[in-house]
């Protein structure tokens, strides 16, 4: 019997891809290794978004090449990076073409590899598939595929293509299934969530979520990242649904600069004016909900000034969590041929912000101590440490000798730190 190993790189969105290959690989009577020089065949899901990621994931693959093992190339890497590397026992399995892992593995088997059949444009539908998960009451949903966004900076658009929404009916299927197996968690993931339908000029997103809450069941919902300019056409609507106590108060809204000029010449299409809007419309209504947001240090002709505002909107808005990163100049894209910042002013930079969201996080989880709350256990941690969540999204580390995952808990936070609030159940 063959041994498939797996390795995933990038977004959630990946991971669940990871998730259906691994449950149609199963299905065909494989087996999953853990082990990866026990593989006979290893499935990389590439991410391509940073530079030191496709890096990483590059010598990974040469590393594996040189001990003469076969690769699956899958993901975003596949079509974007396909004349970089050397083509003996290297098989290109592009985004659009998950559901085909077990025939591509069959023709590695016999030889008759074809790699255009496998990296030629199509729309893939994910959803309503066979899948395993490491994660036993978190279920991830994807809702769409691609953009219509044209951000210069993006790799991933060139990668993934346009936006195609899934059907409504299949999505819904799939949560049905994810819930009925013992899901509390379902995790909406998809590029921009924000845009769902909107390649046929509607924003189905509010109708969507709608069913979802209606689906039976005790479980609770978490909406991926939706772009700004997007969601301002839903706003009024999206307020409504979150008041639902399936919901989970968290939004991650990327913000990428505090400044206008930055953000024109990224072509986010939207102002800072509006990004606060939402983040203010948001915390008025839940005003501990758990704010996420991300920026690019270091873009083509950012300022001091222009870093500034951007300092200065991530002090105003205090996100609990801040995905921060340097700019990188990623290939087939416009800003590739813009001028770069001086690096050692980028780093300067990447250690103010860092700084900032450590001591607003510092700040914030002092509050907690000697608190109690009432949490979802959803994950396992370290040692007899387990993972949970409360209906703001704030991550605790619970330690117990019990076996609680999956259960509702009554916690007491004992310690903070900038990430984790550290709780013992209360008995």
């Amino acid at each position: 019997m063959l041994e498939i190993y797996f390795e995933t790189y990038g977004c959630t969105a990946n991971y669940n891809s990871t998730e259906i290959m691994k449950g149609l690989v199963k299905q065909a009577g494989l087996n999953i290794t853990s082990n990866i020089d026990l593989a006979d065949i290893i499935v990389i899901n590439s991410c391509i978004v940073k530079q030191p990621t496709e890096e990483k994931i590059q010598r990974q693959i040469q590393i594996l090449l040189n001990k003469n093992k076969k690769i699956i190339l899958a993901g975003c890497m596949s079509k974007i990076n396909k004349n970089k590397f050397q083509k003996n026992n290297l098989y290109l399995l592009d985004t659009h073409h998950i559901k085909k892992i077990t025939d591509l593995i069959k023709e590695i088997v016999e030889q008759t590899y074809d790699e255009e059949k496998y990296l030629k444009k199509q729309n893939e539908i994910k959803t309503n598939l066979p899948k395993i998960s490491k994660e036993k009451f978190i279920g991830i949903t994807q809702i769409s595929e691609g953009c219509l966004g044209k951000c210069n900076y993006c790799i991933t658009r060139i990668a993934k293509g346009k936006l195609f929404s899934y059907p409504e009916e299949r999505i819904i299927e799939s949560i049905k299934q994810d819930i009925n197996s013992g899901c509390k968690e379902i995790w909406i993931t998809s590029q921009d969530n924000a845009s769902y339908g909107k390649e046929n000029n509607e924003y189905n997103l509010p109708e969507l979520l709608n069913k979802i809450i209606k689906i039976k069941g005790n479980f609770f919902i978490r909406i991926g990242m939706m772009n700004p300019n997007n969601v301002l056409k839903i706003l009024p609507e999206l307020i409504e649904i979150y008041k639902n106590k399936k919901m989970f108060k968290f939004i991650h809204l990327p913000v990428q600069s505090g400044s206008d000029k930055i953000l024109k010449q990224m072509k986010r299409n939207y102002t800072k004016k509006d990004f606060l809007k939402i983040i203010n419309t948001f915390k008025k209504e839940f005003p501990d909900m758990h704010i996420s947001t991300d920026v690019i240090i270091g873009f083509p002709e950012e300022t001091e000034k222009d870093f500034q505002e951007t300092f200065d909107l991530i002090k105003e808005i205090k996100p609990e969590t801040l995905n921060f990163s340097k700019f990188w100049p990623r290939p087939h894209t416009p800003a590739e041929k813009l001028k770069p910042i001086n690096k050692e002013i980028m780093k300067k930079r990447i250690l103010q912000i860092a700084k900032l969201h450590k001591e607003i996080c510092n700040k914030k989880q002092k509050e907690f101590l000697n608190t109690e709350h009432k949490v979802l256990i959803d994950q396992k941690g370290f040692g007899k440490t387990y993972l949970a969540r409360d209906k703001n999204y704030k991550l605790f580390a619970v330690q117990s000798k019990e076996k609680i995952l999956g259960k509702i808990a009554d916690i007491e936070v004992k310690k903070v730190t900038p990430h984790y609030l550290i709780s013992e159940k209360i008995k």
